[in-house]
């Protein structure tokens, strides 16, 4: 009787705080919300992660950009999505092997990732599309909330990178962090003053936790949760290069199932915590992301989400 009195207690206390979970956890208070992200500043309408997209992207209206930071052979933080420059290059040649005055430009046609059957055509201008260092982006784009993937496990890029920030105090309209939960870990040692991301790990210890009934009592560092939609696999399936995530259909299926719940982003997003979904390029998708209760969507199409939140009810 008294074990069943213990269990009842222990389910009806979970239930409650995952209901009202600031009656245990002090709110997060970050000081941006973002329902419209531009991933590599927009990949489907500009060159991915250039400062031509950047601008486009922060003219459109968008309120935040996504970026990706390697580090130079000459110690340059530089925004890039690959280490290895052959597929935006045409170069097979990594960035850690080249000082940066020696990068090469974008190729005048570049794949998108996530529309595997598209690419994006655009100016022969080597200008347009050259590497932007880290430092220019925080020049030009002082108060826009940037997210930075730290793509490589490099202590070095994590020191830069938390300098930069702290240079331009933008501590508070920063995230960062990788699906490693090395090297997320690194970047909150790094500047714990910065929102974080969580890693894959903590994706997965999320779900547990909820499962377990244990999330309403555990404290969470990260601020931004960054999942995708199984949807954008549809768009992939059959393409040469599709997969980007080992054992891919237990991943997909595991996170359709346990993570793709209303209630634990409505109970995230009691906390403070951010949602945002990746990388979606429809309007369908959108819609159905912002129906499960998303605080952003990232697209490489800044110019259709925000013709579609145009005509969205945002809660």
């Amino acid at each position: 009787m008294l074990l069943y009195t213990i269990i009842g207690g222990y389910v009806l206390t979970s239930m409650i705080l995952f209901k009202y979970p600031t009656l245990l956890h002090k709110k997060k208070k970050i000081k941006f919300t973002c329902h419209h992200i531009s991933h590599r500043g927009g990949a489907g309408e500009n060159y991915e992660n250039t400062m031509s997209a950047f601008r486009r992207a922060v003219a459109i209206g968008t309120e935040m950009l996504e970026l990706d930071c390697h580090l130079t052979k000459d110690g340059k933080v530089v925004v890039s999505h690959d280490q290895n420059l052959l597929r935006s290059t045409g170069t097979n040649k990594n960035i850690s092997e080249l000082n940066y005055r020696d990068l090469p430009p974008l190729k005048s046609r570049l794949p998108i990732d996530f529309d595997p059957d598209i690419e994006f055509i655009g100016s022969a201008n080597e200008d347009e599309r050259r590497f932007p260092l880290l430092r220019e982006v925080f020049e030009a784009f002082p108060h826009i909330p940037i997210n930075i993937d730290i793509k490589i496990n490099n202590d070095e890029l994590i020191r830069q990178v938390s300098e930069l920030i702290k240079e331009f105090k933008r501590e508070e309209c920063t995230v960062w962090g990788n699906f490693s939960d090395e090297i997320t870990r690194k970047c909150y040692k790094a500047n714990p003053n910065v929102n974080l991301l969580f890693s894959m790990q903590r994706v997965m210890m999320l779900m547990f936790l909820m499962y377990t009934g244990l999330l309403p009592f555990i404290p969470l560092k990260e601020t931004h949760l960054e999942i995708f939609l199984p949807s954008i696999y549809l768009r992939r399936k059959g393409k040469p290069n599709a997969t980007f995530l080992p054992l891919e259909k237990l991943v997909v299926r595991t996170i359709n199932l346990l993570l793709i719940r209303p209630c634990l982003f409505t109970h995230l997003r009691a906390r403070g915590i951010h949602v945002y979904f990746w990388v979606l390029n429809q309007d369908e998708e959108f819609k159905k992301a912002f129906d499960l209760g998303a605080t952003g969507v990232m697209t490489d199409y800044p110019t259709r989400l925000k013709l579609f939140l145009e005509n969205y009810a945002l809660e």
